[in-house]
């Protein structure tokens, strides 16, 4: 019987040999796992509003509902256009067309035009919600105020959140007469607080209606309006790699 040299046979009995299974986790032999969790947050100012209106013009007929809307909600478009509002800044949310079966105005038809407005020139957005008032909306909701640029607003409140994780870590290092040797994994938790847009409320207009309207009053002075600053929260968690000091 052939035997193999003892050279050749010890690295085969080697490769024969199972391989040591990497921790799942990311860390090796001799390492602790530490995973922290934090947040970092930015303030910004915005620098658009958007702002939710609408028409709602009662008749006697289909027709005659569609007409009186239609009319009205013209003269709401114009009177935004002449804000320097474009038309790509416009987007319709609802129209709706429907008859009546209660009360005092059962019988005849209700119709609705909601749209929502962006604008990008802060210092008008008082104007915008008196000039649609006076053209005839009678919904309005908002302003929501937004930062158009979100991601680079946030950069400040990514590594502020990052930061925090890193002090955390290093604290609880210290304590345990550990290290942090290296960052293991990030995940980023994403953005929270973020403010849902303001509901829809009804203006004294909604009452009377397409009733004979009276003369009108001198116009009001722009409502007060100030954008302050949008606070925004971001989340990470870190997995650090921990070995003694």
């Amino acid at each position: 019987m052939r035997h193999l040299p003892l050279l050749l046979a010890a690295p085969l009995l080697a490769a024969c040999q199972p391989a040591t299974n990497p921790d799942p986790r990311g860390v090796e032999k001799g390492e602790t796992l530490l995973t922290i969790s934090a947040t970092g947050r930015a303030e910004a100012r915005p620098d658009e509003a958007r702002l939710r209106m609408g028409v709602v013009s009662v008749g006697a007929n289909a027709s005659e509902a569609s007409r009186l809307n239609r009319e009205k909600m013209a003269r709401v478009t114009a009177a935004l256009s002449r804000l320097g509002v474009k038309p790509d800044d416009l987007q319709t949310q609802n129209l709706s067309l429907e008859r009546i079966d209660y009360g005092p105005e059962r019988g005849r038809f209700r119709a609705s035009n909601i749209i929502e407005a962006r604008l990008t020139d802060m210092a008008r957005v008082g104007d915008a919600v008196t000039a649609v008032t006076e053209a005839g909306a009678n919904l309005l909701g908002g302003p929501d105020l937004r930062v158009s640029d979100r991601e680079t607003a946030n950069r400040s409140a990514y590594a502020n959140a990052f930061k925090a994780a890193r002090a955390r870590a290093e604290a609880y290092a210290q304590a345990a007469g550990l290290e942090i040797v290296r960052v293991v994994n990030i995940v980023d938790g994403g953005e929270h607080g973020v403010p849902y847009p303001p509901p829809m409320v009804r203006t004294e207009a909604l009452a009377t209606m397409d009733a004979a309207v009276p003369v009108a009053p001198p116009p009001p002075p722009p409502a007060p309006f100030n954008p302050g600053v949008n606070r925004t929260e971001v989340r990470v968690r870190v997995d650090f790699a921990l070995e003694p000091a």
